[in-house]
């Protein structure tokens, strides 16, 4: 634990909270391409971050996410592309480059106030150029005498992945410049930076094409475009049918001296740019131009979610220069969250892996940020008391920044309406915040099981005890189980794993074992190539380590991490069975609840019968000796940090050597670490912090040397 989580004060917790919150926020967007949290959202708790950070200038530090842009970057060893649950690479990833410039992000404004104000702290009478603001990813194209020859991603801003394979599948981007219509010479280096998008209709066709496939959807064009540029195959890349338009050119003795001049020479280069740049000279024409777009964007045939402006001379964007993240001559405005009223005609509860019951809203179908709206989630039984929302209401449904579908609000009813009681089976005459709304809240029993439900004092959720016979509870234990970072048996999806459980050949994890061929190919949509696939699978992870067999087994909060800590403890299920409270509180990580949920799962007998079963199929229930025994107690007490790209083991295989020879892997620089193994590339704000504290760094060559001696 660092220096500063140990000042009892709120808002210093809060601002270690907010950074990891913000981070884990960056990793779902740039990463995963799974955002939970809205623009709108980031934006408001960046800046409740910005003004903490202001007030305890102590707690500076390099690595908040005030201080640096959200990172696209995939590791480019060892890491097989994972996408949403369903996109899978074929290849080692791309080879990470560093950018020539600093690729930075955009301060983003929600208010006419808010472009007054910072229209005012620039130079008197400057020109603003006006520009859609389309939502894909960004991407920087480097032409050299004329070819294009790399194509970067954002990635943490420094460096980013050159996924110019993919790129050169995209038509709207010239392989070579021509100068057709202008007289301007191709210079010998030009940097082109743009956005790489999708359109509506090829959104909506693969995502048509992934239902029929009983693949997971993509939430919006943004995610279906990244998630598109980062698949190790240029010809489904191809087929899937990017776009792109560009937005800003970069390089030394470039033409012009102003930014809207060279987007035109650019066009006349054989760039994409958009028709929609305009050049403004006052607030009130920059104003006109926003509420322009505001409406007519929702007729274009690509995402759009707000306008960017930018100081048009090139030599006052110099003289204003950047903050650490941002530059101060440019800002993007985002247009508010669309929102529609609609009907909401039933409230339904889904049951998920670990038992708690969701309340989700079915809607009268809406259009919202260019797609069909059905349904929304409510979260929980606090949340519906909260609006005090009933089956019947019209109700408020936003999508700000084109993510899950949320209601925001109930329309008043009038004395005709009369609207239904979203349950009649909960009665609870001891709980007076009932008296809030006339209508019972939530089931009392598991719409799928039919158990009682249960509700854990100071959480949320109601939840279903029934693990061992609920059935999506069941189905999503063996998802879990069967997934990449678990078991990683190929073959066995949600779809089939459904298909199999309501054929009456799974009923548990330990079931997997025991398929035959024959019961697998005879299946409808499988057949006999997809038979010995998925049994290949199942005898390849019998060879899956002891600690992510722990992982697999779903223990309620005993995440990928965790279980690392406790197998490295308990080498053995057998040890591990035997374990109390304070023995396992002892582990690091692990606190009393956790320690509470490892004990309950051991005590139920059903959980000791699949136990058995697995062990007996051949599944490892041990570590092995290699695994148990410390190769060296070199790095014992020592704290190290991981950072750059590697070129003879992985960032993954380095932290396994670490912690095999005594070492601790930590994340953030600070006077605590021993050292940094510091690969091509590494991050030049933990490079500065290191150099500031007197931490040294250590390369790949003298790292493996000192673990070899």
């Amino acid at each position: 634990m660092d220096l500063f989580s140990q000042i009892e004060n709120p808002e210093r917790e809060e601002i270690l909270a907010l950074r990891k919150e913000l981070e884990q926020a960056n990793y779902q967007y740039y990463v995963l391409n799974a955002p939970t949290m809205s623009d709108y959202d980031f934006d408001q708790k960046l800046r409740r971050l910005q003004d903490l950070e202001a007030l305890y200038p102590d707690m500076f530090d390099l690595n908040s996410p005030t201080q640096h842009v959200g990172s696209d970057l995939i590791e480019a060893k060892g890491e097989r592309l994972k996408v949403k649950g369903t996109e899978k690479g074929k290849g080692k990833g791309f080879a990470q480059v560093a950018h020539r410039y600093p690729m930075l992000s955009l301060a983003n404004t929600y208010s006419q106030e808010e472009i007054e104000d910072w229209l005012r702290k620039l130079p008197a009478n400057v020109e603003i150029v006006c520009e859609l603001k389309y939502d894909g990813l960004s991407i920087s194209l480097w032409y050299e005498n004329g070819t294009l020859t790399k194509a970067l991603t954002r990635g943490d801003g420094v460096k980013g992945d050159n996924v110019i394979d993919n790129i050169k599948t995209i038509a709207a981007i010239p392989q070579h410049m021509q100068a057709l219509e202008s007289e301007v010479q191709i210079p010998d280096f030009v940097e082109l930076r743009g956005e790489v998008l999708l359109s509506w209709e090829s959104f909506e066709r693969l995502n048509k094409e992934r239902e029929a496939q009983g693949d997971a959807l993509f939430a919006n064009p943004r995610n279906a475009a990244s998630g598109t540029l980062k698949l190790q195959d240029p010809n489904e890349v191809a087929r899937r049918g990017l776009d792109c338009y560009l937005y800003y050119m970069l390089g030394e003795e470039l033409p012009a001296t102003k930014h809207y001049d060279r987007l035109q020479i650019a066009k006349q280069w054989g760039f994409p740019i958009s028709d929609a740049v305009k050049v403004c000279h006052s607030l009130e024409e920059v104003m006109a131009y926003i509420h322009y777009w505001d409406t007519e964007r929702k007729n274009l045939p690509v995402a759009t979610d707000g306008i960017v402006l930018k100081v048009n001379d090139l030599s006052t964007q110099e003289e204003l220069g950047y903050t650490a993240k941002s530059p101060r001559w440019a800002i993007a405005y985002k247009f508010p969250a669309e929102k529609q009223l609609t009907r909401l005609n039933a409230i339904t509860y889904q049951v998920g892996r670990t038992g708690v019951v969701t309340p989700v809203a079915n809607l009268e179908p809406v259009q919202l940020s260019g797609t069909i709206v059905q349904r929304a989630t409510l979260h929980n039984e606090d949340f519906i008391r909260q609006l005090d929302i009933r089956e019947g209401d019209m109700v408020w449904v936003e999508k700000g920044g084109e993510i899950i579908p949320k209601i925001v609000s109930v329309e008043p009813r009038t004395k005709s309406q009369e609207p239904r009681p979203i349950s009649n089976d909960r009665t609870d005459e001891g709980d007076k915040s009932l008296l809030l709304a006339p209508y019972s809240i939530f089931p009392k029993n598991c719409p799928e099981c039919g158990t009682p439900l249960v509700r854990v004092e100071g959480e949320a959720a109601w939840r279903c005890p029934n693990e061992a016979s609920c059935p999506p509870q069941i189905k999503g234990k063996m998802e879990h189980f069967v997934s990449r970072k678990a078991m990683n048996i190929d073959g066995l999806g949600s779809e089939t794993i459904d298909l199999l459980y309501s054929q009456g050949l799974l009923h548990n994890i330990a079931d997997i074992y025991d398929l035959k061929q024959d019961d697998i190919a005879r299946q409808e949509r499988l057949g006999e190539k997809s038979a010995q696939n998925m049994l290949a699978g199942i005898e390849a992870s019998k060879q899956v380590p002891w600690a992510r067999v722990l992982f697999a087994l779903g223990i309620r909060m005993v995440g990928e991490t965790t279980a690392k800590k406790i197998a490295r403890r308990f080498p053995s299920i057998d040890q591990l069975q035997w374990a109390n409270v304070e023995q396992l509180t002892a582990i690091d990580d692990v606190g009393e609840q956790i320690a509470k949920n490892i004990i309950a799962y051991f005590n139920d007998l059903s959980n000791l019968e699949i136990i058995n079963r697995l062990r007996e199929a051949g599944v490892q229930m041990e570590s092995q000796e290699e695994e148990q025994a410390p190769q060296s107690d070199i790095l014992q007490g020592k704290s190290i940090v991981v950072s750059g790209v590697f070129s003879h083991h992985s960032r993954d295989e380095y932290k396994a050597m670490i912690e095999a020879h005594g070492g601790k892997n930590v994340g953030s620089v600070s006077k605590k670490t021993s050292f940094i193994l510091a690969g091509e590339n590494m991050g030049p704000e933990k490079r500065k912090k290191a150099e500031s504290l007197g931490v040294e760094i250590l390369t790949e060559e003298q790292f493996l040397e000192l673990i070899k001696n």
